[in-house]
């Protein structure tokens, strides 16, 4: 649930930059097997996919963070996660492996409402959905994926690979510090907060 938030948020995001013909590959609450790309939209004459990363680790409200029911507002983590391994049972490659996608956006929120509160939203119209979705923080960092890509191949091995329960199977992540990703690959935009100027 949380990924297609993020999804919706940064298609309007592009929608509301200029962007064109911003298309879900797979709307909400389409089941379909994903490949790698989340979102198309048109710009200067050519279509860009995006593959869209999201990421609860960006709260900072201790009374939010120890809320058991907020299931989206963790404790801000200053890392990427990359899934490099999309199914541990089958080993099959991770999105930012085998990812179409020309761009990642990486979008981190702290989300605090309840998730069967945020779900409800999801089949609501626009104006309902922004005007009710609780997003305390955010902040979106787009990457060029090619060279994320070529780093990651060449360094994934350096750190440690972290089990996360992906609907009704298991992958493996790896996390790496924001900062050594931000230096080792050119073109990275932190654009920071989108959510608040959507709304509107």
């Amino acid at each position: 649930m949380l990924q297609a938030v993020g999804e919706r948020v940064v298609a309007r995001y592009l929608d509301r930059s200029g962007m064109s013909a911003v298309e879900f590959v797979n709307p909400w609450p389409d089941p379909s097997v994903k490949s790698g790309v989340d979102l198309t939209y048109r710009f200067a004459g050519k279509t860009m996919k995006v593959k869209v990363k999201t990421d609860a680790y960006f709260g900072n409200d201790l009374r939010k963070i120890a809320d058991r029911t907020l299931t989206y507002y963790r404790p801000e983590g200053e890392s990427y996660a990359f899934e490099a391994i999309s199914n541990a049972a089958t080993r099959e490659p991770g999105w930012i492996f085998n990812s179409e996608a020309d761009e990642l956006h990486y979008y981190l929120l702290a989300l605090s409402q309840p998730e069967e509160e945020a779900a409800a939203l999801m089949v609501e119209p626009d104006e309902v959905f922004f005007g009710e979705l609780k997003i305390d923080r955010d902040e979106l960092h787009i990457i060029p994926m090619r060279p994320l890509r070529e780093w990651f191949e060449a360094h994934y091995e350096e750190y440690t690979p972290r089990p996360v329960i992906v609907g009704t199977h298991s992958a493996w992540f790896r996390i790496i510090p924001r900062d050594v990703v931000d230096g080792a690959i050119p073109g990275i935009r932190v654009v920071g907060s989108v959510f608040a100027g959507l709304a509107r």
